[in-house]
Parts: C-alpha cells; structure tokens; sequence
C-alpha cells in the first residue's frame, strides 16, 4: 500500500513539474518566436476589476423607391431616425488560469439609451444590476457563454408589450446592439488561426462579427483583421489592429437569438420584411497592450444599405435602408 501512495505522489509530482515547464514555455513564448512576430494573449490580474464603456449609435434612413407607368424611379425619403446605448461594464476575475481557462463575473453597471422618435423605456434598461459569469482561454476565446445566453432570454421577453389583446407585440429595443459588444469580446485575437505561432506586422485573419440594427433580422458582416503596426508607450507594448468589413451570406449557428415564437413589431419596422443586404462597407481600429494583454479600446463604423418588402405590398414600391452604424469600446480609469 505504501509503494501505491509513494507511485501516486510521484506521478503527481511529475504532472507539476511538466505543467510548470510548460507555463515557462508559454510565457517565453515572445523570445522564442519568429523575429518580428507577437504573441497575442487575454490576461488577468487578480482583484483587479476593469470598467469598460460600450456604445452603439446608427442613424436610419427609410426611402420608399417608386417606379410608376416605365418611368424613370423616383427617391422619396420617408423617414430619418436614430438611436444610441451606453452601457458601462465591469469584468472581475473570479478565479485565474493563464494556461486554461479563467472565469470572470460582468456586471452591467450602467444602461442608458436615447431614441430620436421615442422616450419609452427600451428592455436593454432591465440589464442594469445584472451579472453573469464566463469562462475565457489566453486566446481570447470565450468557452461557455450559458450565463449570457439566459440572460439575453430574459431580457428579450421584457421587449414585448403585456397589455395587449392583439397578440405578441415587440417594441424597438437595442439587445442586438448589447450582443454586438459582447457576445464578440476579444475577436480580433480569437480568431487567429495559429496564435502560438504569434503575430507580424502587416498579417491578415478572417472572421465574423453580427449586424446590430433597428430591425429583427440575423445578418453577419465579413471581417478581415490586419496587425497594422506594434508601438511603443508609456503604458506598454501596443498592437493597433485594424479591420475592414464587408458583406456576407452565412451566420453562425451559435450566435445567441434574444426572442422566439412569432410576433409583430411595433413602429416603422412593423411594415417591412424580407430585409436583404446590397452592400456594407466599413472599418475600424482596435488598440490591444500586448504586454499587460487586454484591449484598450475600439471604434467600429460601417455603412449598409439594405432591401426591403412591404408588409402590404404596393406595385412599384421599392423601400431601400441606409444605416450608418458605430460602436466603439473604451477601457475606463479605475
């Protein structure tokens, strides 16, 4: 039985000594990489608590186009509108694992959204006080997003109207917009294809990112992510990484979905179906400090133009969308 313990305790102390080498492998990573090349990893620090500040804003343009008797089409601006988020969250590691998984705790500290055609209270106001928790690798690629998930449900039944005989009615709401901001986190470095291998300057990786808009619709934009430069400061080693967005057709099966049955929408966006994408260009910069491995801010922007059907269709009517949309991310002083 003793020689048992004793195998056990020093099989035990072998897998110690195999993972610590690994750690110092992984944090030397830099120095044994290729010249010119980074390595891009999300890290935390215990009680360390950071505070970031996301927007979202669009301004929407509805044209009705009308093509009456073979003549020429005709453009008639129908409507002007725009909204805005503001949520401040604050991400605390509950338990740090920077060779696995690390799980943290987000609270959304702060909500605040404005709407040109509207004051009524939008359902992203229910996030206020609210937590989930996360699991995250040093990739940056989150691994269980349950929490979240669940948490979008119960904010997307609070989008819908309780005194109504009428059936289900959505009222405009922005939780695609608080899904945009964080069901993405970290993409720029998660979505590298080989991160061990590191990063140069001047490379390029593909992925995806979501479509927030004033409608109900699931649509992705094409991104490509392009390490532009790695710069010097005061606060570390920086990677400015810029990206440009275009259109594209397929869209992730995993991607979280706020609202179920069927419904109508209340307002403008009650009238139209059918949205389809005719062209979406855009870009943006992110600023990630390589040497203390978080993000230091974002600012995305991007015009789409989109198809529309009527609910009722009239001959000859032709709705075109403009949406000129941003969001940005700013890490905010302790």
């Amino acid at each position: 039985m003793k020689g048992i313990k004793l195998k056990v305790k020093l099989t035990i102390l072998a897998l110690v000594v195999l993972v610590a080498i690994a750690g110092c492998q992984l944090n030397s990573g830099a120095t044994k990489l290729r010249k010119g090349r980074e390595l891009l990893t999300v890290d935390f620090k215990e009680n360390q608590t950071l505070r970031y500040k996301f927007v979202s804003s669009r301004d929407i343009v509805i044209e009705l186009n009308a093509t009456e008797n073979n003549s020429r089409p005709s453009k008639r601006t129908f409507d002007k509108s725009s909204e805005s988020m503001e949520v401040v969250i604050a991400y605390k590691p509950i338990e740090i694992n920077p060779y696995g998984l690390s799980t943290i705790r987000a609270t959304c500290e702060s909500v605040r959204v404005r709407r040109s055609t509207s004051s009524r209270r939008d359902a992203v106001d229910n996030l206020t006080g609210k937590s989930y928790t996360f699991t995250v690798g040093p990739t940056g690629r989150i691994e269980d997003y349950s929490q979240l998930n669940e948490l979008l449900k119960k904010i997307g039944e609070k989008a819908f109207r309780t005194d109504t005989n009428t059936g289900r009615i959505k009222e405009p709401d922005m939780i695609c917009d608080f899904i945009a901001s964080q069901w993405f986190l970290w993409d720029s470095i998660s979505s590298i294809k080989e991160p061990s291998k590191g990063v140069a300057a001047g490379q390029s990786w593909k992925s995806k990112l979501s479509v927030p808009g004033p409608m109900v619709m699931r649509k992705a934009r094409s991104v490509t992510y392009s390490l532009d430069e790695i710069r010097e400061s005061e606060n570390g080693k920086l990677a400015v990484i810029s990206s440009s967005y275009d259109t594209t057709e397929s869209v992730p099966n995993s991607w979280p979905i706020p609202y179920s049955g069927r419904f109508q929408m209340s307002g403008p966006f009650g009238f139209y179906r059918n949205y389809q994408i005719l062209s979406l260009q855009g870009d943006s910069e992110e600023i990630f400090n390589i040497d203390v491995g978080r993000t230091e801010k974002y600012s995305q922007q991007y015009k789409m133009l989109m198809s529309a059907s009527l609910l009722m269709p009239l001959p000859g009517v032709n709705p075109k969308i403009t949406i000129e949309q941003k969001l940005t991310m700013e890490l905010l002083e302790k």
